[in-house]
C-alpha cells in the first residue's frame, strides 16, 4: 500500500450517522458474549472449527481477490493518471495513512464499487459503467470512491466477522448494515467538490448511465413520502441497504428527517433474521457452519456437562451413604444388611437407579439411570487407615474416567 500524505481536512466524526455507534456496540457487545459462550461451552473445541471456516475463507477470498488483479486495470500514476489523481485526492481528504489499492473493471453494465479486504490488505474496485456514465460530471466518480474508502476507513471489513452473531439478529444487523451505508455516503458527498455531484452521482443507481442527467431530482425526492407504508417499511426493516430514495434525501440534506416506519412493519420484521439476500451465499454458509459447530461440539459438550454434574451429585449421596454405613460399623461391629438399617434416608434424584451396600463387604454401590450412563455405576470401597479409621476409595469398571469426579480418579 502507498502511503497517503496530508493533513485531512475534514471533521470524520461529523459525518458518521447518528445511529451507527449506538448500534455497533450494541452489535460488539452481543457478539462478545456468544463467542465467549460458544468458547467456553464447548471447552475451546470451537476454536478448531473457527479455524476450519477461517481456511475455507481464505480459499474463497483469495478467489475474488486474484479475479480483480487478474482481470481488472490498477490505477496508478500511469495509469488512467486522471482517475488516480481522484482517489489520491479522497484518501487525503478522509484521513487514511494507507492508500488502499484501487482497481478498475469492466462490469457489463453494472452500476457500482465495492471495497474488500484478504490479509490485512485493503481493495477498492470501480466498475467501469459507473465511471462511464459520470463522463460529464466526473467530480461525481468521488461520491463511489469516499463511500468504498469509509467501509475501510471505519473498519467495517474488518469488524465484519467478530459482528457476525449479532448481524444474523433479526432489526439489529440489518439496521447496522443500512447505519453503514448512511455513514458512507456522507462520505462520499464530503469527497465531492459540489455535494450535488454526490446526489446525481447516487441517482445514476436509479435512473442509468444516460437518463440521470435528465432526472427531476426534486420530483424523485418527493418519492421518499412513500416509504412509511407497511410493505415499504417492513421489506426495508429487513433489507441491508436503505430505499435509495432516502439516501438521496440524506446526501441532499444531511439533517434530513425520514419519514416514520409502519409500527406492524416492526412487529413483522422481529421475525425475520439477517440472513438471505442481505448475507449473501457466504452468509448463509457461515450459518450453516456455525450451526454445525453446534451440533457437533456444542450439543456433545453440553451432554457431557450434564452427566459430569448428575455424576458429581450422585458422589454426594454416596458419601452420605458410606458415612451412615461407617457409623452403622462403629455402633454394630458389622456391616448393615441394606441402607434402611442404617441412618441413610436421603431422598435421591430420578437419574439415580440405587444406592445400595453390599453386607458382604460395605462396598457401597451407585447405579446410575439416565443418557448414556444409564445402568452404569461406581463404587466406594472401605478400607482401614493405620488409625483403624475406615476410609473410602471411589472406583468404577464401566464409566469413563473422564466423567467421574476428581475423588475417583
Amino acid at each position: 500500500m502507498n502511503m497517503c500524505t496530508g493533513t485531512p481536512a475534514l471533521q470524520l466524526d461529523s459525518l458518521v450517522y447518528k445511529k451507527e455507534k449506538a448500534l455497533f456496540f450494541l452489535s460488539a457487545l452481543i457478539s462478545a458474549l456468544f463467542w465467549l459462550v460458544l468458547v467456553v461451552g464447548t471447552l475451546g473445541l470451537a476454536l478448531i472449527w473457527l479455524l476450519f471456516l477461517f481456511i475455507g475463507y481464505l480459499f474463497v477470498q483469495s478467489a475474488l481477490i486474484a479475479w480483480i488483479k487478474g482481470n481488472g486495470v490498477r490505477l496508478s500514476e500511469e495509469q488512467f493518471p486522471d482517475l488516480y489523481q481522484r482517489y489520491v485526492q479522497c484518501c487525503q481528504k478522509l484521513g487514511l495513512q494507507e492508500q488502499p489499492e484501487a482497481y478498475l473493471m469492466n462490469s457489463d453494465g453494472i452500476l457500482n464499487a465495492f471495497a474488500t479486504r484478504f490479509l490485512g490488505r485493503d481493495f477498492v474496485v470501480l466498475f467501469s459503467s459507473i465511471v462511464d456514465a459520470m463522463e460529464d460530471n466526473p467530480d461525481a466518480i468521488n461520491f463511489y470512491i469516499g463511500h468504498e474508502l469509509c467501509h475501510i476507513q471505519r473498519r467495517h471489513l474488518t469488524r465484519g466477522p467478530f459482528l457476525w452473531p449479532a448481524s444474523v439478529l433479526p432489526l439489529l444487523g440489518a439496521a447496522y448494515s443500512r447505519a453503514r451505508e448512511y455513514t458512507c455516503d456522507q462520505y462520499g458527498r464530503a469527497c465531492c467538490d459540489d455535494p450535488q455531484s454526490a446526489l446525481q452521482g447516487l441517482t445514476v443507481l436509479a435512473a442509468g448511465e444516460k437518463r440521470w442527467a435528465t432526472l427531476n431530482i426534486p420530483a424523485y425526492l418527493a418519492q421518499t413520502q412513500a416509504t412509511s407504508g407497511f410493505w415499504m417499511s417492513f421489506h426495508e426493516l429487513v433489507a441491508d441497504y436503505p430505499w435509495l430514495v432516502k439516501r438521496a434525501a440524506r446526501i441532499a440534506d444531511p439533517n434530513a428527517k425520514a419519514p416514520s416506519r409502519n409500527l406492524l412493519a416492526w412487529l413483522f420484521a422481529l421475525f425475520v433474521p439477517r440472513i438471505g439476500a442481505g448475507s449473501g451465499v457466504a452468509g448463509m454458509l457461515v450459518m450453516v457452519a456455525i450451526i454445525g459447530v453446534l451440533a457437533a461440539v456444542a450439543l456433545p459438550a453440553y451432554k457431557e456437562y450434564v452427566t459430569r454434574a448428575q455424576i458429581a451429585e450422585a458422589y454426594q449421596y454416596a458419601d452420605l451413604a458410606a458415612e451412615a454405613v461407617a457409623e452403622y460399623y462403629y455402633e454394630y461391629d458389622d456391616v448393615p444388611m441394606d441402607l434402611e438399617s442404617t441412618s441413610f434416608s436421603a431422598l435421591v434424584p430420578d437419574f439415580i437407579h440405587s444406592i445400595e451396600v453390599n453386607p458382604g463387604n460395605a462396598v457401597v454401590l451407585v447405579t446410575m439411570a439416565s443418557g448414556s450412563i444409564a445402568n452404569q455405576s461406581f463404587a466406594l470401597i472401605p478400607y482401614l487407615d493405620d488409625d483403624g479409621v475406615i476410609q473410602w476409595e471411589c472406583a468404577s469398571d464401566d464409566i469413563n474416567p473422564k466423567l467421574l469426579p476428581a475423588q475417583c480418579q
